[in-house]
């Protein structure tokens, strides 16, 4: 029995001697892990942050700056062309009205005489004829004057839209003035409706010269010393607006 137990004890005790060796290899394999992760991490230098956006260099912004300078030059430029034109359109609307007031004027004079009775003449061929000739010679006037339209002036020789050669003069001269009123009152219409449109191209011109005129001053602005961070800056601009439009006036 004692040798039994004797030779249990020299197996089992050099078996136990591994195991704790094992144990004891392992507990210091961590410890030495633990020991050194901080150094590591003390060690490592620290991750890039991440870069700020780079300021537009110096020569861009000049650039930049001149051909804003450019174009809103040229942007007030095309302003002042604008205005002068919608100037010139207001001009045209009152001379049109003007000339349609008088063509008006006219006409009404002889709404007393188109419900008397027309002159008694004796009816010959030559009476028509001198009647005919009367109306190419009015006709012919009022157009050279203004007063009539190339397609009003060959109504009149073709005897269309009212024009009857065997008329008397007398009623000749009243059609005469009505087809007068309506051409000048088409003139008029016309030259209203080419104002609001010259307007309406002085308005975006000057819109568009005020829009550049302030991005020029702020790509100057960005170019002076002690600037500000780079970015829009907003200013008042002068107004290069035209003046405000008056409606034109309706006859």
């Amino acid at each position: 029995m004692e040798t039994v137990l004797y030779h249990q004890f020299l197996i089992d005790v050099p078996r136990a001697a591994a195991i704790w060796s094992g144990l004891l290899v392992l507990a210091l394999t961590v410890l030495t892990v633990l020991v050194a992760r901080p150094e590591r991490a003390t060690d490592e230098e620290p991750a890039p942050a991440a870069a700020e956006p780079a300021e537009p260099d110096l020569a861009d912004l000049r650039r930049y700056a001149e051909e804003v300078a450019v174009a809103a030059t040229r942007a007030a430029q095309t302003a002042r062309r604008r205005r002068a034109d919608w100037l010139a359109a207001q001009a045209e609307v009152e001379r049109a009205w003007q000339a349609y007031d008088e063509a008006e004027t006219a006409a009404r004079r002889f709404v007393g005489a188109a419900a008397l009775p027309a002159p008694r003449t004796p009816r010959t061929p030559a009476e028509y004829a001198a009647r005919e000739r009367w109306l190419h010679h009015a006709a012919m006037a009022a157009h050279w004057r203004g007063e009539l339209s190339a397609r009003q002036l060959s109504d009149v020789f073709c005897h269309r839209a009212g024009w009857d050669p065997r008329r008397h003069p007398v009623q000749q001269e009243i059609v005469l003035a009505r087809a007068v009123r309506e051409q000048r009152r088409a003139g008029y219409r016309l030259a209203a409706e080419r104002e609001r449109s010259a307007w309406r191209d002085a308005e975006l011109a000057a819109e568009a010269a005020r829009a550049l005129a302030a991005e020029a001053y702020a790509a100057a602005a960005r170019l002076r010393p002690g600037r500000p961070e780079p970015g829009r800056v907003s200013v008042p601009a002068r107004p290069v607006a035209p003046a405000r439009w008056r409606p034109a006036r309706v006859g």
